[in-house]
C-alpha cells in the first residue's frame, strides 16, 4: 500500500489534468474481471471495458499504476464490488465519485474475515466480497449495473434489451447450480480460503475452510477436518491459482483426496461457475 502514498502528489497533479480532459465517454473500468462480461452483456459494443485488476493479479496485493488512475478520472463509469478493501483505498479519490458505482447494492452481505497470510486484507470492514462467485447475487449485480447505465445514458433504450437477455442468462446459470447442488449427496466441501460463501449460501451448500478468520488453521483444527473428511469420504480438496497447491497438499495426503485448483477471479463468470459446482457436487 505504500505506493498510494507516492501517488498522492501525482493524482493531485492527475486530477487537475483529467478535469481539462474531454471524459472517454467510451471506457467503462471494472475493478475484477468477474464483472466484465455482466456490463459487456448490457452494453455490448458500445463501450470499450476495461478491467483494473489484471489476469492472474490478486486483489490482495493490487496497486494500481499511476497511468491508471488518470484513465479511471476519464472514464464514463468505473463499477466494482463496493467490498474489496483496494477499491476503497482507490475509488475513494476519483474525482466525480458519482460515476463510482458499488454493486453490491441490495446484497445480503455475509460477515466475516477475509484476510489472507502473509497478505494485505482485502475485504472491507469485515464482509466477505466474494459476491460474484454466486448466480444470485450475480443477478443483483447486474441490476445495479443496469440501472447506472440507464441513468448515466437515459436516451438509449437497447440496455434494458440486452440486459433482459443477460437475465435470461443468468436465471439459466442458477437453474442448473440449482439442480447439480440439489441432486449432491455430498455433505460439505473443503476449500484452502472460503471464497465460495455467497454460493454455499444461495444453494444450500456448507463450505469447509481451511483458513480460519484470514489465517492458517491450528493443528487442531486441521486434524479435525482431515479426520472428519476420512469419515465423509471427502476426494477433493479446493484451492484457489493464486495459492499454491502446497497449501492443501498435506491435507489431502492425509485425507486421501485430490488436490483441485480453481480460479473464481476467471472472466468467463458462466462457464467458470458451473465448472466449480460440478467439481463440487459430482
Amino acid at each position: 500500500m505504500k505506493k498510494f502514498l507516492y501517488l498522492f502528489i501525482y493524482i493531485a497533479l492527475a486530477i487537475s489534468c483529467a478535469s481539462d480532459k474531454k471524459v472517454n465517454s467510451n471506457t467503462i473500468y471494472v475493478s475484477i474481471a468477474p464483472i466484465k462480461p455482466l456490463v459487456e452483456g448490457i452494453v455490448g459494443d458500445d463501450f470499450t471495458v476495461e478491467v483494473l485488476v489484471p489476469a492472474g493479479a490478486s486483489p490482495e496485493t493490487f496497486e494500481p499504476t499511476p497511468k491508471q488512475f488518470v484513465e479511471l478520472n476519464n472514464a464514463r463509469l468505473i463499477l466494482g464490488t463496493g467490498l474489496l478493501e483496494f477499491e476503497q483505498q482507490l475509488l475513494s479519490r476519483v474525482h466525480d465519485q458519482s460515476k463510482v458505482i458499488d454493486l453490491s447494492h441490495g446484497i445480503n452481505t455475509i460477515s466475516g474475515s477475509c484476510s489472507h497470510a502473509h497478505h494485505h486484507a482485502h475485504c472491507h470492514h469485515g464482509i466477505d466480497p466474494h459476491i460474484w462467485c454466486s448466480p444470485k447475487t450475480l443477478a443483483i449485480m447486474a441490476n445495479n449495473i443496469h440501472s447506472a447505465v440507464v441513468a448515466a445514458m437515459p436516451d438509449s433504450t437497447h440496455y434494458t434489451t440486452r440486459y433482459n437477455a443477460l437475465c435470461e442468462r443468468l436465471t439459466s446459470l442458477d437453474k442448473d447450480v440449482e439442480k447439480m447442488c440439489s441432486n449432491s449427496t455430498l455433505p460439505y466441501f473443503i476449500i484452502y480460503h472460503p471464497a465460495l460463501t455467497y454460493l454455499a449460501r444461495d444453494y444450500g451448500l456448507e463450505q469447509v475452510a481451511i483458513e480460519d478468520e484470514g489465517k492458517e488453521a491450528s493443528a487442531k483444527r486441521i486434524a479435525q477436518i482431515i479426520s472428519q473428511a476420512r469419515k465423509d469420504g471427502i476426494k477433493r480438496v479446493f484451492y484457489q491459482s493464486e495459492f499454491p497447491e502446497s497449501s492443501v497438499s498435506v491435507i489431502c495426503e492425509d485425507i486421501g483426496a485430490n488436490a483441485v485448483e480453481i480460479n473464481p477471479l476467471s472472466e468467463d463468470i458462466f462457464t467458470n461457475i458451473r465448472n466449480i459446482v460440478s467439481l463440487i457436487t459430482e
